[in-house]
């Protein structure tokens, strides 16, 4: 700092920034059906969260919707219908990705020396700082057929949050 200032100065020196992006591809997208139109007998219960039925697809596209913030479905849920009596489905459990993360987060810090073995140091911390929406997780699209938002993006992680703490150093 003092480079930008010519000058030295307690108030100047002694600051920091520092940050972590993350990129990373979505999960995968789970296709489930909770009825038992298989007629094999296996409901859902505690241990086997899902049970064995999953939908039919029809061929086409899944026209993935790369921005979920438009409000249009996440992928084409036209191509899917419940699975045909006696019949476990033909569509994969999870072939599919939902949505990735672009996350940023920052944090500006100043230390203080108070004497030589003495410091303070004060620190702003900022997480998803460009408050983007991140439609990201295991749940983030709704996979159940039966549901009224199948193919829809249901959830989102957390919003801009900002948090300041203090540290003496001794």
């Amino acid at each position: 700092m003092d480079r930008f200032f010519h000058a030295k100065n307690r108030w100047i020196e002694g600051w920091e920034l520092s940050g972590i992006t993350r990129f990373s591809s979505g999960l995968p997208v789970t296709l489930i059906n909770y009825g038992d139109n298989s007629l094999l007998g296996a409901e859902p219960n505690g241990i086997n969260n899902y049970g064995i039925d999953e939908p039919d697809v029809a061929a086409g596209s899944l026209n993935l919707n790369r921005n979920p913030r438009n409000g249009t479905s996440y992928f084409n849920a036209g191509l899917f219908s419940e699975n045909a009596l006696g019949t476990p489905g033909n569509a994969s459990r999870r072939y599919f990705h939902g949505p990735g993360m672009e996350n940023f987060d920052i944090a500006l810090l100043k230390n203080l020396r108070l004497a030589e073995s003495k410091s303070l140091q004060f620190r702003i911390e900022a997480f998803n700082v460009f408050n983007h929406a991140q439609f990201f997780g295991p749940q983030a699209v709704d996979g159940n057929i039966s549901s009224s938002t199948f193919g829809q993006v249901v959830r989102a992680t957390a919003p801009r949050l900002l948090q300041a703490g203090a540290k003496f150093i001794f």
